[in-house]
């Protein structure tokens, strides 16, 4: 559950584009990195693609400021995505804090852009998988891009690789996730962070491995964030993102165990610095900070030997009941992904609740990454979806309020390691509420933990806020010192 950007005009756009239309392309103007929204230079010089990140909280101020200055009214045909209609566009972004002209014009380049650096056939499933989770099965190299005209190529090394996990219902599954190490690192790491990203989306070419290639992938924010820092970054794409198989959306049992199988298979990759004495971080926000709580709860069961000695999970859904029955109409496509995903998981079909209209908008969607499909089903009344005029929230009181529940976290044991939760008061997708609650049953079970509240508007905003407080986080966690104690406040 994410998205972002502001945008400034760029002096050094291609002339020539013989891989993609220029029309988007042009219409960027500059390159857009959209999802959690982040304002890219015109400079070529890969050297610089750190100084794109908020440093400090008054850059993530000023950020927010800058995204909130944007003006609607530029958008054209040129730079709105085809199955969306100008006017569609301009409505939503007038009418949203969330979504600006630079997110809209994300969408538009992605619909265009090629496919990432690793082939195609990389995707595909072995015929055999190995009975170890964590095994590699294979690996590439790829790039990262921190925007969709490929202007700014982060130094770091990219290599995907794919790895055997298994799923909720214990069939051997493949996934694939994104070692990227730092110029100039040699020898052991002593240190690296493992992101699970935000809501891509639940379509194979949605997956950050494949949108990082693309100078798509809105996670670039907190991956150069965490390069800048030096440390190697493994970014996890969870199960069914990319690979073969139904990505579930927002289920606490393969998300925890796509990151924590990656974090053990990134151990194998050829040119890997990481091995079994490195420490890890942990980190995610929205459907990242999700997956990032439940791989905390299921690491003692499922990779005890693993050397994680923090976390940080911002924004965390961690009662997907009450996120789905907040979300206003800004949001329909989340509420989507997940009753979708609750119908799957359950052998529902979605004809039982959903009329002509609702099937043929969940079909939609389901090919659509996040910004796409946000902007596609803005203000749509899920009521007029569904067969007898009911809400989401009572679709899922009468078919999934099992598989819900499921989901919920905050009631198994975490490891006894520094943790950091993060969350806007403002945040308009994930209550305030949820953030506090978990880490006050965090705090309840002895743990120490770091709670870092802001007013960054919005759900996005709430995340640019975050991001020099989650890096100080780490930098003092990998040297072995404790972070502020916020338990007595909460």
């Amino acid at each position: 559950m994410s998205t972002p950007n502001t945008a400034q005009t760029s002096t050094a756009l291609p002339t020539t584009t013989s891989h993609s239309p220029r029309r988007r392309i042009q219409a960027l103007s500059a390159a857009a990195i959209a999802g959690l929204a982040l304002t890219l230079c015109t400079t070529t010089a890969p050297a610089q693609a750190a100084d794109i990140v908020p440093q400090t909280e008054s850059e993530a101020e000023q950020f927010l400021d800058d995204r909130a200055a944007e003006d609607p009214s530029t958008l054209d045909r040129d730079s709105v995505p085809e199955d969306i209609s100008v006017e569609q566009a301009k409505k939503a972004v007038e009418s949203s804090d969330e979504l600006t002209t630079a997110d809209v014009e994300y969408a538009a380049a992605q619909e265009d852009l090629p496919a990432s650096g690793v082939p195609e056939d990389f995707y595909e499933t072995p015929d055999s998988l190995p009975s170890e989770d964590g095994a590699v099965l294979k690996q590439a190299d790829s790039e990262f891009y921190l925007d969709p005209v490929k202007l700014i190529k982060h130094d770091a090394k990219s290599t995907t690789f794919m790895y055997k996990t298994t799923d909720e219902q214990g069939t051997a599954r493949a996934a694939t996730a994104t070692l990227l190490t730092p110029n100039g690192a040699s020898g052991h790491a002593e240190d690296a962070v493992v992101i699970s990203p935000g809501t891509q989306g639940i379509a194979d070419k949605c997956a950050p491995s494949r949108q990082m290639g693309m100078g798509t992938e809105y996670e670039g924010i907190s991956v150069a964030s965490a390069l800048a820092a030096k440390h190697p970054v493994v970014v996890v794409d969870y199960m069914g993102l990319g690979t073969e198989g139904t990505h579930h959306y927002v289920n606490r049992v393969e998300e925890g165990r796509s990151v924590l199988d990656a974090a053990r298979a990134v151990q194998q990759v050829d040119g890997s610095e990481i091995d079994e004495e490195t420490q890890l971080q942990l980190r995610g926000y929205s459907q990242g900070g999700h997956a990032t709580t439940a791989a905390l709860e299921l690491q003692k069961e499922w990779a005890p030997e693993l050397n994680v000695v923090s976390a940080s999970a911002g924004a965390v859904p961690t009662d997907l009941y009450k996120t789905v029955s907040d979300l206003s109409s800004v949001y329909t496509a989340f509420a989507l992904y997940g009753v979708a995903g609750f119908a799957d998981q359950t052998g529902v079909d979605t004809s039982d609740f959903l009329n002509e209209e609702g099937q043929k908008v969940v079909e939609e969607t389901s090919n659509q990454c996040t910004i796409e499909a946000l902007l596609s089903t803005a203000f749509t009344d899920a009521k007029t979806l569904t067969k007898n005029g009911e809400s989401f929230q009572e679709i899922v009181d009468a078919n999934f309020t099992d598989v819900a529940e499921k989901q919920r976290l905050g009631k198994a044991e975490v490891p006894d390691i520094p943790l950091l939760v993060n969350h806007s008061r403002l945040d308009d997708v994930i209550s305030f509420d949820q953030g506090k609650e978990l880490a006050s049953t965090w705090c309840r079970a002895g743990h120490k933990v770091a709670f870092e509240d802001n007013l960054g508007p919005t759900h996005i905003g709430g995340y640019v806020a975050a991001l020099p407080r989650v890096e100080t986080f780490t930098s003092r966690t990998f040297a072995g010192k404790a972070p502020l104690d916020s338990c007595w406040r909460l």
